[in-house]
């Protein structure tokens, strides 16, 4: 006979689980907020050549750069500090930061190479945050991995700066992507085993966090996915 009191189907079980989901879905949601403030701010400025002039033909250019890389390394300390809705602001602030700084993509490049890379990127991040939510392998080891690898990775772009090499280009992008393929899986993982939601001001702060990692890996998925298949628009004399 089985034994109905000793299944996983528990009340407490069940609990569990809804509070993951609910926890991964804000996750997730947040996420999507900062990638649709990344397009519609890339959209706008490439969109405007007036804006677009004044942000990369002068020194603009330069302020834009610091305040991207101020609000993204700063982000994960400011949140230990500050309230929830300040910290909402500054991760929306640096995804339209980033969108901005992205425009020049969309106006070098065709839309179609562009469209293509993300949805590759999408496809990809979605598979392996569904596999590592849902296999019991620790990715540890992935995630360290993955760690050394961006400081040799860095290290490549560095070189091929000065050497300027074709072969080099491809390399350093399927490394990015397999580097950034395995933090996305981590932090999928490390996220699943976070505790039941409630309306607490951390767990409010280590869904935005969560988001925030996540976001990152996506965007540096999508831009190495985006090495190896965009494709520049041909010059106004070509067209013609």
């Amino acid at each position: 006979m089985i034994d109905v009191n000793n299944t996983t189907c528990s009340p407490k079980s069940d609990q569990e689980f809804a509070g993951r989901c609910t926890f991964m879905a804000s996750v997730y949601g947040w996420m999507t907020i900062g990638l649709l403030c990344t397009a519609l701010a890339a959209l706008i400025v490439s969109s405007s050549d007036v804006l677009f002039r004044h942000l990369f033909k002068t020194n603009a250019f330069w302020m834009l750069l610091i305040l991207w890389f101020a609000f993204g390394l700063g982000f994960r300390y400011v949140l230990r500090m500050t309230p929830v809705p300040v910290a909402i602001g500054m991760f929306v602030v640096y995804s339209a930061l980033t969108g901005t700084a992205f425009a020049p993509i969309i106006v070098i490049f065709t839309g179609a190479s562009v469209v293509t890379a993300f949805f590759i990127a999408a496809g990809m991040f979605a598979g392996v945050s569904a596999f590592s939510y849902i296999t019991k392998r620790d990715f540890v080891s992935v995630a360290l991995f993955s760690v050394m690898g961006i400081w040799g990775l860095i290290l490549a772009i560095l070189v091929n700066l000065l050497l300027g090499s074709g072969p080099m280009d491809w390399v350093i992008a399927i490394a990015g992507i397999g580097i950034f393929t395995g933090l996305a899986a981590y932090e999928t993982q490390k996220l699943k085993q976070a505790s039941a939601a409630d309306n607490s001001v951390t767990y409010r702060k280590i869904v935005l966090l969560g988001a925030f990692d996540l976001y990152l890996s996506f965007i540096n998925l999508f831009l190495y996915f985006f090495r190896l298949l965009g494709k520049k628009r041909a010059p106004a004399s070509e067209k013609e």
